[in-house]
């Protein structure tokens, strides 16, 4: 039997993290894997999703070539290119991954891994221990009852991206991030597109602001939006998809090539052992304390297998606590109030911290202020002036409570707003810190004027 410090269940961006600084901690490590390294981040969601929506983002540029000075008289799309580029793309940070873990000296054992009770996994019939487990499995597109995935007409994630063929038309059923990049990546493309989301607002747990401005973004592109609203049942029994969406006013019975289910995703626990050796699990997550211990000494767990956002950049920020907290490092928890998220549609979103509406309910007294893409002159030279970006502070202390953007390259802008945060800056500071001219980052300056009624460019 071989034996390690580590050995971590998963290789995606919360497992070969992990991996990679217990090695560089000086600990002995082993990875599993069942499938490709990278996990569905790197294979299957978030980085082949990019290129699919950069190939979406060139494609509406030649269309609007003409606003640029530009002529471009012919040009067209091959989407079988398209999908082949994106899983170039993720081919090549999968062997990125092979590279790195080879770099640092870990153990890639290839099969499926159950853990066992004494500080064991058994990888197809073959047993290997260790000082420390982390199950770091990661989630899959979840499936509602009367929405089953077949594959072909009522389709997941992994699918949208790797189809035969363009469909004609698809019903979107969730505005998630991943609902809304692929309604935005399938519309650009040329696909008639239908939106369906049983909450008020599209991308729902955003800024009322932003999703307003995000569903007038989608509806000027061409996008139906159906919020209040959810497919009851499908009929696939034809040569499309029938689907049956109550509303407010009633039934209606929407027709489709394609039926995308983005409505959440499910943590892979199953058949991985938890019962086997004990642990506590509680509405499909593993349940762990601040340093990423379950009830079972010895074991683990990171990333989508437990309570808290789902997202890549969180799995590897737990995962490299959990571990450093192994080696012996003073390690800080891991503040959630903090937690930058992205989405990637056209126009993209990116927040941090409280909503408006969040801050007003825990009895803060604030400072709202919004300055519009429109008043920028980088937007307006990039011929993106679509968005916003809305900053709240504690009126009292000038405590940066949460920052809402919408526009181009704002998923590349938020981490400034994290970093002042976690710094316990203030409006006063950010307002005094120099931004350059002309970037889209000034918009941060300007809203953060507008809410101390200093603004000079409204």
């Amino acid at each position: 039997m071989s034996k390690y410090d580590v050995i971590v269940l998963g290789s995606g961006p919360g497992g070969y993290v992990t991996a990679i600084r217990a090695s560089q901690l000086g600990l002995k490590t082993a990875i599993i894997e069942k499938e490709s390294l990278g996990g569905v981040c790197l294979n299957w969601g978030c980085i082949p999703t990019k290129a699919l929506l950069k190939s979406a983002q060139v494609f509406d540029y030649l269309k609007h070539a003409e606003d640029y000075g530009l002529t471009v008289k012919e040009y067209d799309k091959d989407f079988d290119k398209v999908v082949a580029r994106s899983r170039g793309v993720a081919d090549g940070m999968s062997k990125g991954v092979q590279f790195l873990l080879k770099k640092n000296k870990i153990d890639v054992i290839n099969g499926f891994g159950k853990i066992k009770p004494g500080k064991k996994v058994d990888v197809d019939g073959k047993e290997y221990s260790a000082d420390h487990i982390i199950i770091a499995t990661g989630a899959r597109s979840r499936e509602l009852p009367n929405l089953p995935q077949d594959g072909k007409k009522v389709i997941g994630y992994r699918e949208a991206m790797t189809l035969k063929k363009q469909p004609k038309s698809m019903i979107v059923v969730g505005s998630g991030a991943i609902g809304v990049e692929f309604a935005h990546f399938y519309n650009a493309m040329g696909t008639d597109v239908t939106i369906v989301e049983f909450l008020p607002n599209l991308v729902p747990l955003e800024d009322e602001d932003v999703s307003k401005q995000f569903e007038r973004s989608f509806k000027k592109a061409g996008i139906k939006v159906m919020t209040n609203s959810s497919v009851e049942k499908v009929d696939t029994s034809g040569k499309t998809v029938k689907a049956t969406v109550k509303t407010k006013k009633g039934e209606e019975i929407l027709e489709a090539d394609i039926v995308l289910s983005a409505v959440g995703i499910a943590s892979n626990l199953e058949n991985i052992g938890l019962e086997d050796v004990g642990i506590v699990t509680d509405k499909n997550k593993i349940m762990v304390n601040d340093w990423y211990q379950t009830n079972i000494p010895g074991y683990y767990a990171i990333g989508d297998v437990v309570p808290g956002p789902a997202l890549a950049h969180v799995a590897s920020a737990e995962g490299i606590t959990c571990v450093e907290k192994i080696a012996g490092l003073h390690v800080e928890a891991i503040d959630y109030g903090n937690i930058p998220g992205c989405t990637y549609a056209t126009p993209e979103i990116a927040s941090v911290g409280m909503t408006e509406k969040q801050a007003k309910e825990a009895g803060y007294e604030l400072k709202v202020g919004k300055f519009p893409f429109s008043a920028s002159g980088k937007a307006s030279a990039s011929g993106a002036k679509d968005g916003f970006v809305k900053v709240i502070f504690d009126a009292k202390y000038g405590e940066w409570l949460g920052c809402h953007m919408i526009g181009a390259g704002v998923t590349d802008m938020i981490a400034e707003a994290v970093l002042g945060r976690k710094l316990e800056t203030t409006g006063h500071e950010v307002l005094k810190t120099i931004h350059p001219h002309p970037t889209m980052s000034e918009a941060v300056m300007e809203a953060v004027a507008d809410a101390y009624g200093e603004v000079i460019h409204l």
